[in-house]
Parts: structure tokens; C-alpha cells; sequence
């Protein structure tokens, strides 16, 4: 499967110029983090094939005739008599076919991604981040003053997560208005914008509870990570 490009080369200089100009005025790390998705939702793809082909085997446990009638239809023959083994192979054909058509439908992304539960959506989106806050900016800096900006493409999430020496002086909350500024951009199409609206509003916040200190250096790449 092909990973759409969201980015120029000309966005990804535009997005580490801001992480660098960000940083200027903190002691604060910046690590920003692009990703096309934050997992492949295979077990939420099956889960509704199951759904569906069990949909069918009800159905057609209220209306068996008329699956065996277009049984019937279908191999021209109405001479044979119905047995306990053919209404079985029957149900097994049925439900089947309802769960591998399910399963294709679901190779269309926007329908795939239109199925998964919001809630779904949320956890899977943190998890990831998570795993790319630990690989990439916790302790990873002497001071713990890493912080990392996730935007996932196909969910439209956005995490910030910050080192502890952050997290101590900034509530959770405080991020809410950079992730608003990302959305806003997002909705509009703008993703290198987005990133740069996070990054600099992140940085302003930075400035406020972590000012640079004397011999402050650059710890982390101020390039994007594309995922």
C-alpha cells in the first residue's frame, strides 16, 4: 500500500526552521512526528467481517427459504430434497462470502477508517505516540526537557507529550490551544501549516515555563519524522 506524500521538501525545511526558531527562547526539545496512520486496525476490519457475516447467518435463519430457493435458482436443479448437510454448507457459503466481501470493502481506506469507533481511534493514536515519545524524546535530553508534537494523518489526532521536566511545570490542559491551531490548519488541508502552528505555539509555551538557560545546546534533530 502507498503512503500518501503530505510534504514538500520545501514544508520539511519550513517545519525545522520553526522547530529551530521554537527553540530559542526554551530549553525545550522539540520533536515533531508525522505519521500516515498509527496502526493498521486489522482486528476492528475483522470484527466487523464477523458482524456482518453473522448478520447474514441470522437473516438467513429467519428467511431459509429464500436463500434456498436462490440456491436452487442459481444450479437450476429443484428435483433434490434438502438435507441437514446442504442447509449447513449452505449457511457456511453464506456466511463465507458476507465476511470475505466485508473484509474487501474494507481495503477502500475512507470506509475502513469511517468503521473505527472514535474511542478506537484515540487509544490507538496514543499508544503510538507514546512509543515514539520514548524512541525519541524521553530522557533523552539532560535536562528532560524533551517534547514531542504527533500528528496522525488518517485518524486527524494530534498528541503532545512532554519529559518530566515539563510535564512538572505545564498542566496537560495548556497544549489544548496548539492541538486546536493544528486542527484548524488541518481541516483547511495545510499540513506543513499545522505543524508549524503546533510547533510555534509549543514554543511560546516552552519560552514561559522553561526559558533557555546559559550553554543551552541542541540535543535533538529539528528535522520531521515521517512515519
Amino acid at each position: 500500500m502507498t503512503i500518501p506524500n503530505y510534504l514538500t521538501d520545501d514544508d520539511h525545511a519550513r517545519i525545522s526552521a520553526a522547530v529551530a526558531e521554537s527553540e530559542r527562547l526554551s530549553s525545550g526539545e522539540i520533536v515533531t512526528v508525522l505519521a500516515d496512520r498509527s496502526d493498521g486496525y486489522t482486528d476492528v476490519a475483522m470484527v466487523w467481517g464477523v458482524l456482518v457475516a453473522l448478520l447474514a447467518l441470522g437473516t438467513m435463519a429467519l428467511f431459509p427459504s429464500f436463500y434456498m430457493g436462490l440456491y436452487d435458482s442459481l444450479i437450476a436443479d429443484w428435483g433434490h430434497e434438502w438435507t441437514p448437510r446442504m442447509i449447513l454448507s449452505l449457511a457456511l457459503g453464506v456466511v463465507t462470502i458476507k465476511f470475505a466481501a466485508m473484509m474487501l470493502l474494507q481495503l477502500w481506506q475512507p470506509l475502513k477508517f469511517f468503521l473505527i469507533p472514535s474511542a478506537i481511534r484515540t487509544t490507538r493514536v496514543h499508544d503510538r505516540a507514546m512509543r515514539a515519545f520514548r524512541l525519541g524524546a524521553e530522557r533523552r535530553t539532560t535536562g528532560r526537557t524533551g517534547i514531542l508534537i504527533y500528528l496522525s494523518m488518517r485518524e486527524h489526532r494530534v498528541e503532545i507529550l512532554a519529559d518530566e521536566a515539563i510535564a512538572r511545570k505545564v498542566e496537560p490542559g495548556v497544549w489544548a490551544d496548539a492541538i486546536g491551531a493544528m486542527l484548524s490548519e488541518l481541516r483547511a488541508g495545510r499540513t506543513a501549516e499545522a505543524m508549524i502552528a503546533g510547533t510555534r505555539k509549543v514554543g511560546a509555551i516552552l519560552a514561559l515555563h522553561v526559558p533557555r538557560e546559559t550553554g543551552d545546546v541542541n540535543e535533538l534533530p529539528d528535522r520531521l519524522i515521517e512515519l
